[in-house]
C-alpha cells in the first residue's frame, strides 16, 4: 500500500516499504531501507566527473566535384575560419582560404571521377597551434611534381601546388581509406610576417 503524504507539504507518493520517495527517488524515514541504498550512494552516482576540454575542433564535409561544388567549399571553410577565431582580413584567414580554394579546384579539375564527390575536412588545434586543410578526390593519380612543373613555365596544372607549398607551413600527400588520394596542407597560429609576428587576432608584435 502506497502512503501520500499531505499535498501542502511536499506532495510526495512514499513506498513504506523501502522507504523511497516515488517521485523524487531519495530515501525517505517513514520505512526501512535497503542495505546499502542511501542519499549519498545516490548522490554518488549523479555526480558529473568534469570532461577534458575539446582542443581540436573539426569540420568534415563532402561536395559535388563540380565548380559549384568548389566555390561552396571555399565559403563555407572561409566561415568556419572566422567561427574558429580566425578573423578575416588576417594573414592566416586569407592563405587558409586560397589554400582551400587551389585544393578543392584540383580536386574538381584533375581529381574529378564521374558519379564521385570530393572531401574537404578542416581542423583547428588549440593545443598544437595549428590549422589542417585536407581535400580528398577519388582519381588514382597523383599531383604533378613541383620540380616538373617549375621546369616547364607552359604547364598549367601543378601551379597551384606551387602556391600551396609557397603560403602553408607544411603540406603533402598521403594515401587514404578507398581509392584516391588526400592533400593536406597545415598552417600554424603563430605566423611569421614582414612586421614581425602576427597573432591570430592580426595583432602585429
Amino acid at each position: 500500500m502506497l502512503n501520500v503524504s499531505d499535498p501542502s507539504s511536499s506532495h510526495r507518493v512514499t513506498d513504506p516499504v523501502h522507504g523511497v520517495d516515488r517521485h523524487s527517488g531519495f530515501c525517505t524515514g517513514s520505512g526501512p531501507a535497503e542495505p546499502g541504498f542511501s542519499v549519498g550512494t545516490l548522490a554518488a552516482m549523479t555526480i558529473r566527473h568534469p570532461q577534458p576540454p575539446v582542443t581540436v575542433r573539426t569540420f568534415v564535409q563532402r561536395f559535388s566535384a563540380t565548380r559549384r561544388g568548389a566555390r561552396l567549399a571555399r565559403l563555407l571553410a572561409s566561415h568556419q575560419f572566422t567561427v574558429w577565431g580566425v578573423p578575416r582580413g588576417t594573414d592566416l584567414f586569407d592563405a587558409a582560404t586560397l589554400v582551400v580554394a587551389e585544393l578543392t579546384s584540383n580536386a574538381v579539375l584533375h581529381g574529378r571521377v564521374p558519379g564521385r564527390d570530393f572531401e574537404l575536412v578542416l581542423a583547428y588545434d588549440d593545443t598544437g597551434g595549428t590549422v589542417r586543410i585536407e581535400v580528398s578526390d577519388t582519381h588514382p593519380s597523383r599531383p604533378v611534381s613541383l620540380a616538373r612543373t617549375a621546369s616547364d613555365p607552359e604547364e598549367e596544372r601543378g601551379r597551384g601546388l606551387l602556391l600551396v607549398a609557397a603560403l602553408a607551413a607544411r603540406w603533402g600527400v598521403r594515401e587514404r581509406r578507398g581509392p584516391g588520394k588526400t592533400v593536406w596542407a597545415e598552417f600554424d597560429l603563430v605566423t611569421t610576417a614582414p612586421g614581425g609576428l602576427r597573432d591570430p587576432d592580426g595583432t602585429a608584435g
